[in-house]
């Protein structure tokens, strides 16, 4: 079965002349890209058949006939194929050149091969590959990946200008990928919640609001139950090693995430005991304690020697109800419950610092438990910080005293009458929620002034609440000092005793 040439027959001599005409080679050139795909799922053409002769031809030699392949469809962008180009024959072509002598009709055009163009000598053609719309279909989830190739590439994103159905996919495809990118935190802003509520309440007030002064106390207890609930089981039991300072020198103690949220509960009961309200007793029952310890050291190891069995994330419900308890009752009582007295055994501390406390250890011990199950977790907001650092200034003239009747401070330099002006050190607080604060030295009674300032300590927010945690040495603690280095280094200790269990 002959692939061109007339509908007569042609001796072995004529083929070889039709070969030698027109050059035809007898190896096929190499294969292009486009001829990789199935062409069974590809749209072919009809067969090349040969036109009937018209009348006008009848009666020519086989040399002097019309033959052409049957035209293919042409593309809806395209004119006719091939574009611009008459009708003819190999014959008239030839005339110009030989004016006289037969030649053997040719063999008709490939009529694939405008969809498969053999591969040209030379530098490829810019333009992209022509391929069916199911191949451009399945190229979409690794052009949105960016898996083509640049020839690839170029042919989707030209189909994309033309067909709405794939240019809808690939932007669900592009933004499924960018999901997929872990260049950002996938933990929610710190900042979310607050806002949150900001907005809800300023649409529909609260009928009962929380008291501002419990405001710090609320957001820290939200943020360390958001961190339990997204914990495992047997992340309840991984080791956390609580720090503070005691006797001049660092103390550690050795627990369990359980046995964290246990410690914050049983002291946060000293706040329920104010308020007459029952509190967990450790052997899964709750009641008066008004036989336990009022120390937080003693009073949870009290509850962790009444417990059967050591705590698990059976703890998170009760330590979740208690704060829900505690903010509700506070806000239901309003302002005359701010001023009532919390003892804490050797000192006591009015309702508003008392709630400012716990929401500090509550932050603190929250980052315990996230460094022990590797998990983000940010600092209070500025103004929360602000208060807590303030916190800490009021209370360190008191302590500053009670160390030099210990004799673990130095004596008193000038003594001024209550309410006045007397020796200060300026301590500057940096960051987010920083400020200035003077502390009086010599007598808690006594002002501090920027006029009679000895000494300056400069430190960063975090690192200042480190310090009064116990969890950064006195030693290793200030960024910058300038002064009376004993003022200096009282202030420190001091600052760091304040830390405990």
């Amino acid at each position: 079965m002959t692939t061109g040439g007339s509908a007569h027959g042609h001796d072995d001599e004529s083929e070889g002349r039709d070969d030698e005409v027109r050059g035809a080679p007898r190896i096929p050139g190499p294969r292009a890209a486009a001829d990789d795909y199935d062409l069974g799922a590809l749209p072919l053409p009809p067969s090349p058949l040969v036109r009937p002769s018209p009348p006008e031809e009848r009666g020519r030699t086989s040399g002097e006939r019309r033959w052409a392949p049957e035209e293919p469809p042409c593309a809806p962008d395209e004119g006719p194929w091939p574009p611009d180009e008459p009708l003819t024959t190999t014959t008239e072509r030839e005339s110009a050149v030989a004016p006289s002598g037969p030649l053997t009709p040719p063999r008709p055009q490939n009529p694939l091969a405008p969809l498969f163009p053999r591969k040209p000598v030379g530098p490829p053609a810019p333009s992209a590959p022509r391929l069916p719309h199911s191949v451009l279909k399945a190229l979409l989830g690794a052009w949105a990946l960016a898996a083509c190739s640049a020839e690839e590439m170029e042919a989707v994103e030209a189909h994309l200008t033309g067909c709405a159905a794939c240019a809808d996919e690939a932007l669900r495809l592009r933004d499924a990928v960018g999901l997929l990118q872990t260049d950002r935190s996938l933990d929610l802003d710190p900042t979310l919640r607050s806002r949150v509520i900001e907005s809800c309440l300023s649409r529909r007030p609260a009928t009962v609001p929380v008291p501002d002064w419990a405001a710090p106390y609320e957001a820290e207890t939200a943020r360390l139950d958001a961190l339990l609930h997204d914990i495992g089981g047997s992340e309840w039991h991984a080791p956390v090693r609580l720090k503070w300072f005691e006797n001049e020198e660092q103390v550690r103690r050795k627990t369990t995430v359980a046995g964290v949220v246990s410690h914050l509960m049983t002291v946060d009961g000293l706040i329920a005991t104010a308020l007459g309200l029952d509190v967990p007793l450790g052997d899964g029952t709750t009641g008066r304690v008004d036989d336990w310890p009022l120390s937080p050291t003693a009073r949870t190891e009290r509850y962790w020697s009444a417990a059967r069995l050591p705590p698990t994330r059976s703890i998170h419900e009760p330590w979740r109800a208690q704060s829900h308890t505690l903010i509700r009752t506070v806000s239901f009582a309003g302002r005359r419950v701010s001023e009532l007295s919390v003892s804490y055994g050797d000192f006591a501390m009015p309702m508003h610092d008392a709630l400012l406390e716990r929401a500090f250890e509550c932050w603190v011990h929250g980052g315990d438990i996230a460094d022990a199950v590797d998990y983000p977790y940010d600092a209070p907001s500025a103004p929360h910080l602000n208060r807590m650092v303030d916190l800490a200034a009021r209370v360190l003239p008191a302590a500053l005293a009670e160390r030099r009747r210990t004799g673990l401070a130095g004596p008193v330099r000038h003594l001024v009458t209550a309410g006045s002006p007397g020796r200060s050190l300026h301590l500057e607080i940096e960051g987010s929620g920083g400020g200035d604060w003077y502390i009086p030295l010599d007598s808690p009674a006594a002002a501090g002034s920027p006029v009679h300032t000895v000494a300056q300590i400069a430190l960063d927010t975090v690192e200042f609440c480190q310090l009064i945690a116990g969890r950064v040495p006195p030693a290793d603690a200030a960024a910058g000092q300038q002064g009376d280095r004993e003022a200096i280094r009282d202030v420190l200790f001091t600052a760091a005793s304040l830390s405990r269990l």
